[in-house]
């Protein structure tokens, strides 16, 4: 079991918790990280690209000329591929990046960000953050008294509007609930705080 000190909002420690070791401690598989990163990243990609084919340009509905006697090529449409305005023989269509991971490789995709979270000591567990207002000052006063800097992300037990109301304006701040944690945002971010019962949350979600 992985033991961590709780920390107030002004960066005092209040207590200490046990974290669960398997979940915040296990032996980390990158092979399973890395593809659910790029299931992220492949899953956000649009793939809206599209050439049209001779099927599907307008026009060249009639021969252009008869078969004979011209001296000119034989055509059957303005519409072939080798017509400027014609179609495309060998061209792209609109492609679905995204592909399918099974439950325990995601998983174990989690625990592993989270692990790495925990070993490079990039994870602070606060008792409660319970902001009366929604000014950015204030989520700055709480940055400084952590002695945070660079990406951070905080997860929340609930819905924490005053939280994501004062940090919205902090490029280099993100705030999600438990049940929204993700492999991408945590591989990115350089801190992970999380509140107490939030952790509660993460470890009955991965047991």
């Amino acid at each position: 079991m992985t033991k961590i000190s709780v920390k107030n909002l002004n960066g005092e420690v209040v207590k200490d918790i046990t974290l669960n070791s398997d979940i915040w401690n296990i032996e980390v598989n990158d092979d399973a990280l890395k593809k659910m990163i790029r299931l992220q990243l492949d899953s956000m990609r649009q793939g809206t690209r599209k050439t049209k084919s001779r099927s599907e340009v307008s026009g060249g509905g009639r021969k252009p000329w008869k078969q004979k006697g011209t001296g000119r090529a034989r055509q059957g449409s303005i519409r072939a591929t080798q017509w400027r305005g014609g179609g495309i023989p060998i061209g792209v269509d609109n492609r679905d990046y995204s592909f399918k991971i099974n439950k325990k490789e995601r998983s174990l995709a989690l625990k592993t960000a989270l692990t790495y979270k925990a070993k490079d000591k990039a994870l602070i567990v606060l008792d409660k953050i319970d902001f009366k207002t929604l000014k950015t000052k204030e989520a700055i006063n709480m940055l400084e008294a952590l002695k945070l800097t660079g990406k951070t992300i905080f997860v929340t037990d609930d819905e924490n509007e005053n939280l994501y109301m004062a940090t919205r304006n902090l490029g280099n701040v993100l705030v999600l609930m438990a049940d929204e944690i993700n492999c991408y945002d945590l591989v990115n971010a350089d801190t992970l705080v999380v509140e107490e019962n939030a952790i509660k949350k993460i470890e009955e979600g991965l047991k």
